[in-house]
Formats: structure tokens, sequence, C-alpha cells
């Protein structure tokens, strides 16, 4: 098994119309792959904010593997 950060973000614009992402929630998990991590990390994300799907609170999901 490997080990992954999976981090989600909201995209929000500033007062420049210059959009920055704005971390929502971050995960390790394991996992055999980069895929089978984020939809761990989903499920996690969807069972801690209760709500069903996890685009509700972010746009983006990122997956890191840890050395």
């Amino acid at each position: 098994m490997r080990t992954f950060v999976v981090a989600f973000y909201k995209i929000v614009p500033d007062g420049r119309g210059r959009d920055h992402r704005a971390l929502q929630r971050q995960a390790v998990v394991a996992a055999s792959h980069g895929d089978a991590a984020a939809e761990a990390a989903k499920v996690l994300f969807r069972q801690a904010a209760s709500i069903v799907d996890w685009r509700l609170r972010a746009d983006t999901c990122e997956v890191v593997e840890l050395a």
C-alpha cells in the first residue's frame, strides 16, 4: 500500500479578478494507486461534511503520493 495526500480546493476570485485555490479539506489515504486514493478521500470528504457530493464544497481534487 502506498500513502497519498488528497487535497480539495475551491476556486475563488480575488478583488482583481484573479482566481485562487482555497484549501477546503485534506486527507492522508493509503491506497494501491492515485485513483483509488482520490475515491477514498472523496468518500471521507462527503461523510465529514454530511453532503452527497464533494463538488458542493470543492472544485478540484489533487492527489500527491508521499515518498
